[in-house]
């Protein structure tokens, strides 16, 4: 039988060491611009938009206003 674990288990905290973890971690994130995670979903979004083999339903083309029919 095998004692030690296959992966490596991260670090344990527990008490005031925990909380100060966890609270540097969240003011990492919270760090982040806004405008750099839209940026990083708008490239995202158009890397899957382009795949031919994307399961499910496919995303609509927005239209620019020159292609809308005249009324």
């Amino acid at each position: 039988m095998k004692t030690e674990p296959s992966s490596i288990l991260p670090d344990c905290r527990e008490g005031s060491e925990a909380a100060r973890h966890f609270d540097s971690e969240i003011q990492f994130l919270l760090s982040v611009p806004h405008s750099l995670i839209k940026r990083r979903e708008r490239a995202y979004r158009k890397k899957v938009d382009a795949n031919p083999n994307r399961r499910g339903p496919k995303r609509k083309l927005k239209t620019s206003a020159s292609h809308a029919p005249a009324v």
